[in-house]
């Protein structure tokens, strides 16, 4: 997600050539605390001379979107996903196996957790991972992801609209670093700014080693960026 100091979400649903339907369609303002302030008035917006009011947040695609990212209602909503599903499996786990419990958990749980968890990054860290499913933290599976939408992406050009938000480093002068296949990191000056792809990838795909960002194929990144996070994360076996 490409985040500036202010931006206007706005959402609506269609129907076929019928006009705007103001009761099934939501607006929100995202931006900073210091710029938010400035819009604290107001209530509404005009979209083709149908008034929408603003709402606290919206849900996009299953994620939840306050005016200030956030995404506490959102890690509420996936936590309370996930711990249904746990909770749910009491009714089968005297039937089967601890080995088979941590497989459903992980198909079950695993898919929560990993679903749209880039726009995480930067928020707080407040939730634990157990190292026997040998599943990263969440700080750590944020970045996973992240990277390998970053690796598809410097591999393949694609997406486009991605793709043009990276860029490689080219150092004024010949350096060590001039082979190591590294992004140029954008200067910022807001953490809420910090959070853009456009300087989190590079950020990340920066701290992985040379043979990771040189690998040959998605899967062979994959496995040897998850072993080098997992062994940064909880140290090696």
């Amino acid at each position: 997600m490409c985040l500036s100091a202010l931006h206007y979400w706005f959402l609506s649903k269609w129907h076929g050539s019928q006009p705007l339907n103001p009761g099934k369609s939501d607006a929100i303002i995202i931006g900073t605390h210091q710029h938010s302030s400035s819009y604290s008035n107001l209530t509404s917006i005009d979209n083709a001379g149908s008034t929408i009011p603003l709402a606290d947040h919206i849900k996009v695609l299953g994620v939840t979107l306050e005016k200030h990212l956030t995404f506490d209602d959102h890690v509420i909503a996936v936590c309370k996903s996930a711990y249904y599903h746990i909770r749910a499996m009491r009714h089968i786990r005297p039937a089967i196996t601890e080995d088979m419990a941590k497989s459903v958990a992980c198909a079950l749980v695993g898919a929560q957790l990993d679903y749209a968890n880039s726009v995480l990054f930067g928020v707080t860290n407040s939730s634990d991972i157990l190292d026997q499913l040998h599943w990263l933290p969440i700080e750590w599976h944020i970045k996973f992801k992240i990277a390998c939408i970053t690796y598809k992406t410097v591999s393949t050009t694609l997406p486009a609209y991605l793709h043009s938000l990276l860029k490689h480093y080219v150092p004024s002068r010949t350096l060590c670093s001039s082979g190591s296949n590294l992004l140029f990191i954008p200067r910022v000056c807001t953490g809420f700014e910090s959070r853009s792809f456009s300087v989190a990838a590079p950020i990340i795909w920066n701290s992985l080693l040379l043979d990771i960002r040189n690998s040959s194929t998605v899967s062979c990144f994959r496995h040897q960026f998850k072993t080098f996070f997992y062994k940064a994360a909880f140290g090696p076996p």
